[in-house]
């Protein structure tokens, strides 16, 4: 009989420990998850940002040395992340493969002029820099004129606003999520131990002392949740980087690690808090209070 109460004892006390670290794991999982997605929609953005370009038209008149010159200016400029000089022939030809026939046959000269598409870095594109930098560019007397998607632009930064606030309130929602989550799995553990508790500080035990293993167990399995979320992570981005590696999901990879860290430091943290104030709670209860 006190065989299979034993048995049943420590199975209880398995599925109570699995069920933390289970917890502690999906939870973090999410979160480092949703960390990933936070670190990489940036760069997502500044993706999108950079791909709108702004054409610089010049006058028929401009000399070549006119054009090398601005040219120059714009490997120098900070906020020109790449420039490509577009002959008038050039973009004849383009438009000629895009019409399905040579435009120039009927109009007898080409009408088009020698143009830079210039790609900004993804800091400038937004209403006030874009605009800033088109007025000083205006003052070349040859240019004629400067062409880019306004309306492009102010959507662009208006979405990104909008999605940012949405995942700063989502990621604040899924971390007071987690914290419930595990808080709840520790405080079951640790609720099949209110008589130990009890009884150990009946016999004189410190606070200090009945709590500090409770907590050790607590963070071990925290670590072994974290450590197993961390290992999930680390093959979701491998998983991501070898099928889609256009997305860069490892190019930076400092924040990579801060992120895997912060999955380890929060699981550690928690699991700290968590087991600290549910063995601080039944310390306090009176003894009838346990039944």
């Amino acid at each position: 009989m006190a065989s299979n109460f034993d048995k049943f004892q420590k199975r209880r006390l398995i599925s109570s420990y699995f069920s933390v670290v289970l917890s502690v794991f999906l939870v973090l999982f999410l979160l480092g998850l949703l960390g990933f997605f936070i670190i990489n929609s940036k760069k997502l953005a500044d993706d999108f940002k950079e791909e709108i370009a702004m054409t610089v038209f010049f006058k028929n008149e401009a000399k070549d040395t006119t054009l090398t010159a601005f040219g120059k200016e714009l490997k120098t400029a900070r906020f020109a992340k790449s420039f490509v000089y577009v002959t008038k022939e050039a973009a004849a030809k383009q438009h000629t493969d895009i019409i399905g026939e040579d435009f120039m046959t009927f109009l007898g000269e080409n009408p088009l002029q020698n143009s830079y598409d210039i790609h900004l870095k993804a800091d400038y594109v937004v209403r006030d820099s874009i605009a800033k930098i088109e007025s000083n560019l205006r003052k070349n007397a040859m240019i004629s004129d400067i062409v880019y998607d306004k309306q492009l632009v102010n959507l662009v930064n208006d979405n990104i606003k909008k999605v940012s606030m949405w995942i700063l309130i989502t990621s604040g929602f899924l971390t007071f999520i987690a914290v419930l989550l595990i808080n709840s799995s520790l405080r079951l553990s640790i609720h099949s131990h209110r008589f130990t508790i009890k009884t150990m500080q009946m016999v004189g035990a410190t606070k200090a002392f009945i709590r500090k293993p409770f907590i050790v167990r607590s963070v071990r399995l925290g670590m072994i949740g974290s450590g197993l979320a961390i290992i999930a992570l680390i093959g979701v981005l491998i998983y991501i980087q070898t099928n889609f590696p256009g997305l860069g999901i490892l190019d930076n990879k400092v924040l990579v690690a801060l992120v895997l860290l912060s999955v380890f430091g929060i699981g550690v943290l928690i699991t700290w808090l968590s087991t600290y104030f549910a063995t601080q709670r039944f310390l306090n209860l009176r003894t009838d209070d346990l039944y």
